[in-house]
């Protein structure tokens, strides 16, 4: 599985086709019926989904060091906890959401293998509460660098998202800032890096996936 086959290359991420073409058919199909009311709700509909379903081109920091982020949105999350299944270890996490405005294509936060994944079934809280972390619907993905440095991202539905979209597999080496998967209509990336690594962000920030960087591992 390559991130171009299940995302497409170009400015729109390839999951939205089924709905665009969905809502476009029936846009055409109430004009045709002169039906103005519901077609001008489809035709918004569409364009929507034509926005939600961006994905523009990013350019990844030179940094070797850096540690980029998986996600659009906003940071409401910044702690320290013990990460048992694919860390084992105390790590820092970094909770990111992402409204239905965000981008919401995933890129890798480091150049590596993916050496280890799992997909959990759950519930679908709003993704900005803490307890979404523990108990919702996520995809864990574990990242392995060429010096060994181990990062973790876990995509997490939320309210509105209902369906979590992966583009690797187990042994896949992507670029940093790559395409990995997309979570469809509003949900929460959480980024877990090693303690000994520095953190640059704070609760509130705004990032850009793939190029905000979020810390520093030397």
């Amino acid at each position: 599985m390559s991130p171009s086959s299940v995302l497409g290359r170009g400015p729109l991420a390839k999951p939205a086709y089924p709905f665009i073409l969905a809502f476009g058919g029936l846009t055409l199909a109430f004009w045709l019926l002169n039906l103005s009311f519901p077609a001008s709700i489809c035709m918004l509909l569409t364009l929507f989904l034509l926005y939600f379903f961006r994905n523009p081109p990013r350019t990844a920091p030179a940094d070797l060091n850096a540690i980029v982020s998986p996600a659009d949105g906003r940071v409401i999350l910044v702690d320290e906890v013990l990460e048992n299944e694919f860390l084992k270890s105390p790590a820092r996490r970094v909770a990111i959401f992402m409204n239905i405005f965000d981008v919401h294509v995933n890129r890798a936060p480091v150049a590596g293998r993916v050496i280890a994944s799992r997909h959990r079934t759950g519930r679908f809280l709003a993704a900005f509460h803490e307890e979404a972390g523990r108990v919702n619907e996520q995809q864990a993905v574990l990242w392995e660098t060429p010096q060994g440095l181990r990062v973790l991202t876990v995509q997490i539905a939320g309210l509105l998202a209902r369906r979590i979209v992966p583009a690797f597999g187990e042994g896949d080496v992507l670029a940093k800032g790559a395409p990995f998967g997309m979570i469809c209509f509003g949900s929460r990336v959480d980024l877990y890096i090693p303690r000994s690594c520095d953190i640059l962000v704070k609760i509130g920030d705004r990032l850009r996936a793939g190029e905000s960087i979020v810390g520093r591992c030397s």
